[in-house]
């Protein structure tokens, strides 16, 4: 099905000689999501991404069996004592000592653990969870650095490139022991990104994309929360009565490794779905667990211990992580009274090389709730609850705020997906924290978000509105009406009073909009070149660009033409809304000439 674009039509008084008219019109752009849906016309599969902040996968399904959903059944973690299969590999990267690209996922931490062993990975470089650096950067730009596991910087973004074009050269070999002759043309792509993320990370992740060789007209970019809400509909009928009824509300709780991220749906009568509370949610995802426990580790063993075991016995170091991630998951107050991990005999060796205090006289003065027997620490459940309390604390605070609110009466019912999602204790503390909503936690919830990207993929229209998160507009320069305008804010300009600077509004916050929503307003130049600042505010009613808060966060530069008069030349800027990528364009309908908003952060 091909979503129609929708126009909005406001007629108003054209002005000239200003380009800053407030006639508004319908326009003739095709917006991301158009193209993305005519590329659909010649789809023989579609294909999902899942770049996560801890783990990463894809999952496929071909056009004559869309409901087949395929994932990478693969992914091996060997070395150590640590070996298992999972559904998803780790977002990990290693590069050899050019910073060229050498291996993703498990097999990078495990080569890099073998490199290691043998003092051979000197120039080599593994980075690690290094997505949370688009979770809310004020000052993202292209330049933006990460650590390595060694605490030394590179630029983030070859690394999301290198990431995507490992995970695409998978599928596509996946793809070709099932489909021989299968054309990349014939697939359509789907990048999935959280819905609290800002237009810039947003934009980061295409052009990551498209550095990676995805050709932009076959990409879509879809909301995390949303694809969980619509693979939740495939579901058994606990699941599914519960988000497929005609006016059901509920919320959707996607807590993976970095981030909480919380959309509210409705389903509608046609069996699409509309959003009716704007995304939220915070940095409250499962790696700041992992976090509190090597810290407890760094309090007992020493902070040095730690340091020189990811550098000398990579291999002890990812059994400890890995170990750890299956007791979290599995962890809850009732049944678990405590748990165990080994410490392998290297760890305790440095412990003992790099401090004066033995650890049995640390744990000593822990009061009983940590053991060490051998080389086995007993850790008591007391202890565990406190590392998850802070993100999980917060967490339902939010959600009890978002349950408060008017609008959210019918809307108690959660569905909580995600690999953290996918934690006993998380769901027992939600249950019990909060007990008068209806929780349901669907089979293989860290998979919910890839399986519905694919289905979206197959169908984008399924999501027919979603709610403005900002005011959007231009700076534009107005006619000084002195019932409007303070007296200090008029310019004169061409034997006029004006008055600079004023925010010209083309969509508010909260305001519900259908996707692919086009606003246009035309105006005429009056130079070669064209700048529209483009502008956003978190309030509903601002005046001028000036207020407070008030953010530029991008610019379209436009060529006119000076073979003909200005004032025959009427320019378009369209603001393309409800989609889940910002699309805004400007074209000179004399001349043809378009084009599109540069990030301010971009430049």
């Amino acid at each position: 099905m091909v979503s129609q674009t929708r126009k909005l039509i406001i007629f108003k008084n054209r002005q000239r000689p200003t380009d800053k008219s407030q006639w508004i019109v319908t326009g003739s752009l095709q917006s991301k999501a158009t193209m993305a849906s005519n590329a659909q016309n010649n789809t023989l599969l579609v294909a999902a991404f899942d770049f996560g902040t801890t783990y990463s996968g894809y999952a496929f399904s071909f056009r004559d069996d869309p409901k087949k959903i395929q994932t990478n059944q693969n992914w091996y973690a060997g070395g150590g004592s640590s070996k298992l299969v999972s559904l998803k590999t780790p977002t990990s990267v290693l590069l050899k000592p050019k910073e060229q690209f050498d291996s993703f996922g498990f097999e990078a931490e495990d080569k890099y653990a073998d490199l290691a062993e043998d003092d051979e990975h000197h120039g080599w470089r593994l980075f690690r969870r290094f997505k949370m650096v688009l979770h809310s950067n004020e000052h993202l730009t292209k330049e933006v650095t990460v650590e390595d596991i060694c605490g030394t910087q590179m630029k983030a973004f070859p690394l999301f490139v290198m990431s995507i074009q490992f995970l695409r050269e998978h599928l596509l070999d996946a793809v070709n022991k099932q489909k021989i002759g299968m054309k990349e043309t014939d697939i359509s792509y789907v990048l999935t990104v959280p819905a609290i993320w800002e237009d810039n990370a947003k934009r980061f992740m295409r052009d990551a994309a498209v550095g990676a060789g995805i050709d932009p007209n076959r990409l879509k970019l879809a909301l995390e929360p949303e694809c969980a809400s619509i693979w939740c509909e495939t579901l058994g009928m606990d699941v599914k009565g519960a988000v497929s009824i005609p006016g059901a509300q509920y919320m959707v709780v996607d807590l993976g490794g970095g981030t909480a991220d919380i959309s509210v749906h409705e389903k509608k009568p046609d069996g699409n779905l509309k959003e009716i509370h704007k995304a939220s949610g915070g940095p409250w995802g499962g790696i700041f667990v992992d976090e509190n426990y090597m810290k407890m580790l760094g309090c007992l063993l020493g902070e040095r211990a730690l340091l020189e075991l990811q550098n000398t016995e990579m291999i002890d170091y990812f059994d400890i992580t890995r170990e750890f991630e299956h007791k979290k998951r599995s962890f809850n107050s009732v049944k678990t009274k405590h748990i165990i991990v080994r410490l392998s005999a290297s760890l305790r060796d440095l412990a003992k090389e790099h401090s004066k205090q033995s650890i049995e006289g640390r744990i000593a003065a822990l009061e009983n709730s940590i053991t060490l027997t051998r080389d086995k620490l007993k850790i008591d459940g007391t202890v565990i609850q406190s590392w998850f309390k802070s993100p999980i604390d917060m967490l339902i605070q939010h959600i009890r705020s978002l349950l408060a609110e008017a609008k959210m009466k019918r809307g108690q019912t959660i569905v909580l997906v995600g690999g953290f999602g996918e934690s006993s204790y998380v769901q027992e503390r939600m249950r019990n924290e909060i007990p008068a909503v209806r929780m349901i936690v669907p089979e293989d919830a860290g998979l919910a978000v890839l399986k519905g990207a694919v289905r979206f993929g197959h169908n984008p229209a399924i999501v027919s509105s979603r709610i403005m998160k900002y005011t959007y507009g231009t700076k534009v320069l107005v006619e000084f009406d002195e019932k409007k305008h303070p007296g200090d804010k008029k310019v004169w300009k061409n034997g006029e009073w004006w008055v600079p600077k004023c925010f010209k509004v083309y969509r508010r916050v909260n305001d519900k909009v259908g996707v692919d929503v086009q606003v246009t307003k035309m105006g005429t130049p009056y130079s070669k070149v064209s700048l529209t600042p483009v502008y956003r505010m978190i309030q509903e009613n601002p005046q001028y660009v000036t207020d407070p808060g008030c953010e530029l966060i991008g610019t379209i530069r436009l060529e006119n033409s000076i073979d003909i008069p200005f004032e025959e030349q009427d320019i378009e800027d369209t603001f393309v809304f409800g989609d889940t990528e910002l699309l805004v364009k400007t074209k000179n309908m004399a001349t043809g000439k378009e084009a599109s908003m540069t990030f301010e952060c971009f430049k």
